[in-house]
């Protein structure tokens, strides 16, 4: 009997014991946290689209505060969502960066290598053999992305997605959704895209498909800011440099160079 008495009051003493050096280290360790991060998490739109560069809405909530970061990079929650943010932080509200998905493909269906007659999603499509059509990197059309789009922004036109830049307000749910990784958010005002994402050498690319880039150079050596590069056999827009002439896009041997805005004269 004694022996359980001892054995009993032994456990209670280390608990004790331990919970005292909890305590106490709790009170030395706590990290003090700003109640504006749960105020800011709050009113986040809840998309974590990930459109504003960081994982999710939580993590830009602690972002605005601990890093200081911009307060106009939530696309989805727009105007009213940025004047609330400037509110909680007390700044000026500034204006929001507008951002749209872009689509890097301009040959969806050419050259089949098999025909898909499963469930009409892109996704189970990859699943089977990398989908339908040769080339790895095309658009494969089932609309996963319009699905998602809370928007109603893409739609589906011979067997190519497309946004309509109109009503995508660049909340990057699409860009999870794509299998084939052909969606990025990119800033509503860039002019020029290269809408295609084979990275394969240019002969086996054009066997493939007319209308990818075969990094044949001649954007490069056309382009007068010397904005374009070629990367892992594929051409490169840096938006930094690009002024829109729209040069490059003139003189692409495939047409996968795509204007986006008409430079003002």
């Amino acid at each position: 009997m004694s022996a359980i008495i001892t054995a009993v009051v032994s456990v209670t003493s280390i608990g004790v014991i331990c919970a005292a050096i909890l305590s106490i280290a709790s009170k030395f360790m706590y990290v003090k946290i700003d109640d504006r991060i749960a105020l800011l998490s709050n009113i986040m739109p809840g998309a974590n689209c990930g459109a504003c560069g960081y994982p999710g809405c939580s993590a830009y909530a602690s972002a605005l505060i601990e890093e200081n970061a911009k307060s106009n990079l939530c696309a989805p929650g727009g105007a009213s969502l940025l004047a609330k943010i400037s509110e909680i932080l007390g700044v000026e509200a500034a204006g929001i960066e507008a951002k749209m998905a872009v689509i890097s493909c301009r040959g969806s269906g050419q050259n089949k290598k098999m025909k898909y007659n499963g469930i009409e999603s892109c996704m189970a499509a990859k699943n089977v053999f990398k989908g339908e059509s040769s080339c790895a990197f095309s658009c494969l059309g089932y609309g996963d992305c319009k699905v998602v789009c809370p928007s109603d922004a893409i739609c589906v036109e011979g067997g190519l997605a497309r946004v309509i830049a109109g009503k995508c307000t660049g909340c990057g749910l699409c860009v999870k959704t794509c299998p084939s990784r052909l969606i990025s958010i990119e800033k509503a005002d860039i002019p020029v895209i290269i809408a295609c994402k084979n990275i394969e050498k240019g002969a086996i690319t054009r066997k493939k498909c007319a209308s990818g880039c075969i990094a044949c150079t001649k954007c490069v050596k056309e382009c007068p800011q010397s904005a374009i590069t070629i990367t892992d056999n594929i051409a490169v827009i840096d938006y930094n440099k690009c002024d829109g002439c729209g040069k490059c896009a003139s003189v692409c041997i495939t047409k996968c160079i795509k204007l986006l805005l008409e430079k003002n004269s």
